[in-house]
């Protein structure tokens, strides 16, 4: 049986009195929790919250983020995280679509959801999580977690867990629906190459909205661990958890690293107890690689490659592959070699495999592929065929096993390890009066690894600037997804015989000098 409710129960019975969750002065022990998820539970089902019904979470990190995650599938529910740089329109087709009834949210994002409230279908209580005086129309957590215990639903096997929505290449984005075997077997399948101990200290400092974070959060259950949290990233803030709490293993996406690892103050941190870091959502440089390696000695780096769809892991490069050495070496452009369980082939446009060396869309069964998109059967249909999650990204497999992304069957941009669909762009830019063509791309950022670029072709006679587009855009779509730069040009965009845009030839200047098209 997997379940996400058998993992508490697991520790409940081998490790009651240890501590699960650290949060400031808030810390509580795997009986309270287990007491506290019981709890939590039975205050969503006194809303009215049924089998199969949606409870969102619209927050900053904490370990009532982590209660959350594990109390609504305790309900019978699913748990639905929203991603906190959203802009209104967007967190209103999340939660429209979803049809969430609950929405748990903090201080950071009333102000955002009492603006949309007016336009949200579904939803009928917020609660507020933290411990500040409750706002005008909220319920009370500490109310919601008093409530008569229930016991555990029994959800479990291929009923759904969570939804994670992720960008579409159409601009709508698409609910992914992993159930309770996604989530528990991609957290064993990881916990058996990326060096998950009993007991481990773990750091929640990557967003907690993000599956990566929920997958670690599961990981952190298959062992034992105890978890600590911080609002979100901040170097400084993370150095400090790590000295003070000897945080043993944490993950962050390439550009936290590279900010911790840079700063000039990490002599005055004492991290040695740190073991492991995992890392995701884009490669590392070369560059970052090695002055990780110099700063943190004592820790071991796993990158870890993979989708939502995938629960999220699909490949790791564990921490023997990060030199640049040895018999060993060789591999750090690389993203790894397929986890246990998991089956990974590369396939041409026909589905059929292709050789090693051969470049052609990476594809994997296992019982970590989601369930489906939440009211897409078409667009599942599309992305598994006879068992197989087409990822959409181009890559090669090596002799050994190891798979090199080189670009991108889809035309996604990662920046700073978030993903950002071209299309949600340009469906952006198109609305500003004007504009007769547009592409965003992605070009090459020392900082972001990638950022987004646009070029636009305006209408005879209409003139804007690079600077009206951008604002506009943020009246659109989350910040991190507009436009840096545009770059405005009098000719029509380049197009294939189809009529679509080459955007491979609007990125050709930018990627120039690369060995590859993404970073």
């Amino acid at each position: 049986m997997f379940s996400t409710s058998q993992l508490i129960t697991r520790m409940v019975q081998t490790a009651g009195s240890q501590v699960v969750t650290v949060n400031g002065d808030r810390q509580q022990t795997w009986n309270q929790f287990n007491e506290k998820i019981a709890r939590f539970a039975g205050g969503l089902q006194s809303l009215g919250v049924g089998q199969d019904d949606c409870v969102a979470m619209l927050a900053l990190n904490s370990d009532r983020y982590f209660e959350f995650m594990y109390a609504v599938p305790w309900a019978g529910a699913v748990f639905q995280p929203i991603n906190t740089r959203l802009a209104g329109p967007e967190v209103v087709y999340w939660l429209n679509d979803s049809e969430a009834k609950v929405v748990l949210v903090d201080s950071s994002f009333t102000a955002l959801i009492d603006h949309i409230r007016p336009q949200l279908k579904y939803a009928q209580h917020f609660i507020f999580v933290d411990e500040e005086t409750i706002p005008y129309g909220y319920g009370s957590y500490s109310d919601l977690v008093s409530a008569e215990p229930v016991a555990d639903a029994g959800r479990q096997g291929d009923d759904v867990a969570a939804l994670f929505y992720t960008g579409g290449t159409t601009g709508r984005s698409k609910g992914v629906m992993l159930t309770h075997t996604n989530l528990v077997v991609n957290a064993l399948q990881a916990v058996a190459v990326m060096d998950c101990q009993s007991g481990d200290k773990i750091l929640h400092v990557a967003p907690m909205f993000h599956i990566a974070d929920a997958f670690y959060c599961m990981t952190s259950l298959a062992v034992g661990g105890t978890n600590y949290f911080l609002p979100g990233f901040e170097p400084v803030a993370t150095m400090r958890a790590i000295q003070d709490y000897q945080i043993d293993r944490l993950l962050m996406v390439p550009t936290m690293i590279n900010m911790l690892v840079n700063h000039p103050d990490i002599a005055n941190f004492d991290l040695t107890e740190l073991r492991a870091v995992a890392y995701g959502a884009s490669p590392m440089p070369e560059s970052v690689i090695k002055k990780s390696l110099a700063e943190l000695p004592n820790t071991g780096f796993y990158q870890a490659y993979g989708q939502t769809e995938a629960s999220p892991i699909v490949t790791v490069l564990d921490k023997n592959r990060h030199i640049f050495e040895g018999p060993l070496a060789g591999k750090t452009k690389s993203a790894g070699q397929a986890i246990p369980g998991t089956d990974l082939a590369i396939f041409d446009e026909n589905n059929h495999r292709v050789a090693n060396g051969e470049v052609g869309e990476v594809c994997l069964r296992g019982p970590n592929v989601m369930k489906g998109y939440r009211n897409m059967p078409e667009q599942t249909d599309k992305a598994i065929v006879d068992q197989w999650l087409h990822t959409g990204d181009g890559g090669y497999l090596d002799d050994e096993g190891f798979l090199f992304i080189v670009d991108r069957v889809k035309d996604m941009i990662i920046s700073g390890g978030e993903n950002v669909y071209s299309t949600e762009v340009e469906n952006a830019i198109y609305q500003y009066p004007g504009v007769n063509q547009c592409a965003a791309i992605g070009i090459p950022s020392e900082k972001w690894g990638e950022q987004v670029h646009a070029v636009v072709v305006l209408n005879e006679g209409v003139s804007a600037s690079e600077e009206d587009i951008i604002a506009y855009c943020k009246t659109q779509i989350a910040g991190f997804k507009c436009p840096r730069s545009i770059a405005f040009q009098r000719e029509p965009l380049p197009l294939s015989g189809a009529g679509k845009i080459l955007k491979t030839e609007l990125r050709k200047p930018f990627w120039a000098s690369g060995e590859k098209n993404v970073n």
